[in-house]
């Protein structure tokens, strides 16, 4: 685990604060983090379809893409569906994408596609959690992490896609952290759940930065070092709504 972390501890800015765990790690908080962390799973699938859907693909393969989330959307959104058939759902494979003609699209789509799939599989896991610790769904106010390092994403190409990617690895790599940080304090079902995500979140985090700097084609590290300190203050400065990804508790 040690080995796995030290990639990520190196790339984050900070570690995440003491005072944020101990609220964590309340089990009167225990709902909302797995409700913000299964939200969570659903985001990380929709970002990876979106860069998937606006820079890989055409129609057709855009149309099977929102097709494919679509049930897990609508469990979320509208309610509806039962959850445990989710897994039959989750089917969708790198070779039933129409192949795009930009030069890192089919790049991006293999990463992407295993992200997705994993990030889905994740959101049922969770599900499964909650059903277990009688953890009822509702709706949460969204976290400010997100909105505050993508406020700073530039506004055009190819620049606005390489800090979108950049923003997906600085999240990725602070949810790897934060699982890590939680595990030794809950109880061994939830903490083990936990260890196993780090191997995954931690690829991610190396995928989302890996396809930032082979479509620059350039040395991003300025533009890294920038979002890395947009990030760490996020985490850093007070935050009045605790979720899975917000700052020190106010």
């Amino acid at each position: 685990m040690d080995e796995l972390l030290h990639p990520i501890k190196q790339f984050l800015q900070c570690e995440t604060p003491q005072t944020w765990i101990d609220v964590a790690v309340d089990p009167e908080n225990l709902s909302i983090v797995l409700i913000d962390h299964l939200i969570c799973e659903l985001k990380a699938a929709q970002s990876a379809m979106f860069l998937i859907r606006k820079y890989a693909v055409d129609k057709d393969g855009a149309d099977a893409l929102l097709e494919w989330l679509k049930p897990f959307e609508t469990l979320i959104y509208k309610r509806e569906g039962d959850w445990r058939t989710l897994p039959a759902k989750n089917k969708l494979t790198k070779s039933v994408i129409p192949k795009s003609n930009s030069p890192y699209g089919q790049d991006l789509i293999d990463k992407m596609v295993i992200l997705i799939k994993e990030e889905l599989h994740h959101f049922y896991q969770v599900l499964e959690i909650m059903d277990e610790y009688d953890v009822e769904y509702r709706s949460i106010t969204p976290c400010r992490y997100a909105k505050g390092m993508l406020r700073h994403v530039k506004t055009y190409e190819p620049d606005a896609m390489i800090d979108k990617l950049i923003c997906g690895a600085y999240i990725e790599a602070r949810s790897c952290e934060r699982f890590a940080k939680l595990a030794p304090h809950v109880d061994k079902r939830l903490g083990d759940f936990y260890i196993s995500l780090l191997r995954s979140e931690a690829r991610h985090y190396q995928d989302y930065l890996t396809l930032a700097e082979e479509i620059a084609g350039c040395d991003i590290s300025e533009r890294v070092k920038f979002f890395g300190e947009v990030e760490a203050e996020l985490i850093l400065s007070d935050d009045t709504d605790f979720k899975f990804h917000s700052g020190k508790p106010a």
